[in-house]
């Protein structure tokens, strides 16, 4: 697909889409189609001055705008087949009679421009498979042969005018390689207004979850820190496990010198500095465990004595 050449729509440059599309480069601007469509429009004046250029036809049509372009960026579509007849190329009706008593199958020819109201595209064979080369689409769109007459149908009815495109086109390098490829198309390309559109509703998601991300007073973690902060949290977790049994440690010994009602100081002796390490805190604990459980079997011992 990237060796295809697509213009995508600018403005109302469609007409200057369709040409570059179906020539597969950039053949046509828009300073090129306006001197088409002027001198068209040059040719008509003359036309109109050999009724007399005082006539009342004649100041009538120089009072009337430019069949062939506007300001838009529109072309006629005799400002299209006079810029084919520069490569050789004629725009035959495809629903004219005179094309329709041929009985050409659609997928036998090369090429096909559409156009409806003041919209054009070209639809064209590019090595042995077909391609909507719509202008407004985000790229190229496989047509299937068996879909292409259905295609061409459901475009006359919708209003169309499809045009057969008959001459020899310049040799491109999608038409080279796609003879000995065959490419497939898992999604179909969307009209460029449905991917902004779509575009614009994941900015306002993303906005609107970073507005609530704010309100939770930092507590909320951005998806593109999620990583980041899932690696810290492993690291932290490692340290985690290494501290968790000092810290039990620390607890029990609290535990135990709060349940005591001796002062632990005279059996156990004091460590020098608040932190303690994991091994002197064991070793307390052991050492107080022991005084305690001796202190219990005498206790015992006593009772029995006296008994």
């Amino acid at each position: 697909m990237e060796s295809i050449f697509h213009e995508k729509q600018e403005g109302s440059l469609c007409a200057q889409h369709c040409l570059n599309n179906l020539l597969q480069g950039e053949y046509f601007s828009p300073v090129e189609l306006s001197s088409i469509a002027h001198q068209l429009d040059e040719e008509e004046r003359m036309r109109m001055a050999e009724g007399g250029v005082t006539s009342e036809d004649y100041r009538t049509f120089l009072q009337q705008p430019s069949g062939n372009m506007d300001d838009s960026g529109f072309f006629s579509i005799q400002v299209i087949s006079n810029a084919l007849k520069v490569w050789g190329l004629e725009l035959i009706l495809f629903n004219s009679p005179e094309y329709q008593r041929l009985g050409i199958d659609p997928i036998n020819e090369r090429s096909f421009i559409c156009n409806y109201k003041e919209h054009w595209f070209t639809v064209r064979k590019l090595g042995k498979q077909w391609f909507n080369l719509n202008s407004l689409l985000t790229g190229p769109e496989l047509i299937s042969d068996t879909y292409l007459a259905l295609f061409l149908a459901q475009l006359q009815q919708e209003g169309y005018s499809i045009f057969v495109v008959k001459g020899d086109l310049p040799d491109c390098e999608a038409d080279q390689l796609l003879q000995m490829i065959r490419v497939q198309q898992m999604h179909r390309p969307k009209l460029i207004g449905e991917e902004l559109a779509q575009l614009r509703e994941q900015r306002v998601q993303k906005a609107d979850l970073e507005q609530v991300l704010d309100g939770n007073d930092g507590s909320g973690v951005l998806d593109e820190d999620e990583e980041d902060l899932r690696r810290a949290l492993a690291l932290s977790r490692q340290q985690i496990d290494m501290e968790d049994e000092e810290a039990d440690l620390r607890r029990a010994i609290q535990l135990s010198m709060q349940g005591s009602s001796r002062n632990i100081s005279q059996d156990i002796p004091q460590t020098s500095g608040t932190h303690l390490t994991s091994e002197e805190l064991r070793k307390r604990r052991e050492a107080y465990f022991e005084n305690h459980s001796s202190e219990v079997y005498e206790g015992k011992s006593d009772q029995l004595t006296t008994s």
